[in-house]
């Protein structure tokens, strides 16, 4: 009973708002710049956009894009687009509009910009250069969003060298990389812990395989050599064991089993890697 009578009073609050609506009590919805040039509106969009206020920013270059797609303005509107709704937190939104616009113009002046735009977005994910940390283990973050930066920030490094953006991109996808082999080696301890050690072997082995050089493949090494020992595969311990004293002949993990920093405290990768 109660039930139904929460459905009567819904649907009778909806007919009277209904019927306020259309009898012109209720306030409709004006569009401001219905009587705006284009030129009015690109500067109202670019006022807000220097002001920081992204959200109208996003609402008026869309506008302007929409009403005038060939005008001289669109190719920047279609940027500052995506770039107000990356700055306002609107991510899946900012790369529709990124993507629409390396799609209609792949060969703009700014083509390379977008491309650096497009890795930005997928790459913060609320976490900027070498990280806003905050105690979040970003091998505890799904590597999709930094393998898709990672991409754009490749093929911006390999097709526009000489772009300004290229070395920043260099940068980043550094980051990535480390990120991403931080992952494979987390869900290998992971796998360890849970005493899954055969599992825990072949995700050391992945993070080997595909990511050279990064902080985290001294603990991938590290399991590998702490798994074979549980598996009782001494052979196979003892091969890794030699990779490591060769790979990283200072390792904790060849005397208290972890890795240590110069003070002797066990550290996750991100954490020495500042």
């Amino acid at each position: 009973m109660q039930a139904l009578k929460l459905v009567k009073h819904l649907t009778l609050a909806a007919v009277v708002v209904g019927s306020l609506a259309a009898c012109g009590i209720l306030p409709e919805k004006v569009d401001e710049t219905a009587g705006w040039s284009t030129n009015k509106l690109y500067s109202e969009a670019k006022d807000s956009f220097d002001s920081g206020d992204y959200t109208k920013a996003a609402k008026y270059y869309e506008l302007l894009e929409g009403r005038d797609p060939f005008g001289p303005h669109a190719q920047q509107a279609q940027i500052n687009t995506a770039y107000s709704y990356y700055k306002d937190n609107e991510p899946a939104q900012a790369l529709t509009a990124i993507d629409r616009f390396i799609r209609l113009h792949p060969d703009s002046p700014s083509i390379d910009y977008a491309y650096y735009l497009k890795g930005l977005i997928n790459f913060n994910d609320d976490l900027g250069l070498f990280g806003r940390f905050s105690g979040q283990d970003l091998s505890e973050r799904d590597p999709k969003a930094l393998r898709a930066a990672y991409d754009s920030f490749k093929y911006l490094v390999e097709h526009y060298p000489s772009s300004k953006y290229a070395n920043d991109a260099a940068l980043r996808m550094r980051y990535a990389v480390n990120a991403m082999a931080a992952h494979d080696v987390h869900a290998a301890e992971y796998y360890y812990r849970r005493g899954a050690y055969l599992a825990a072997v072949n995700r050391a082995q992945t993070a080997l395989k595909d990511y050279d050089q990064a902080p985290a493949l001294e603990d991938a090494l590290g399991i590998m050599i702490k798994s074979y020992d549980k598996l009782g595969m001494t052979e196979l311990r003892d091969d890794a064991r030699r990779v490591m004293e060769k790979t990283y002949p200072k390792s904790g993990y060849l005397t208290v089993g972890h890795r240590i920093n110069t003070d002797g405290d066990k550290k996750s990768w991100w954490q020495l890697w500042r």
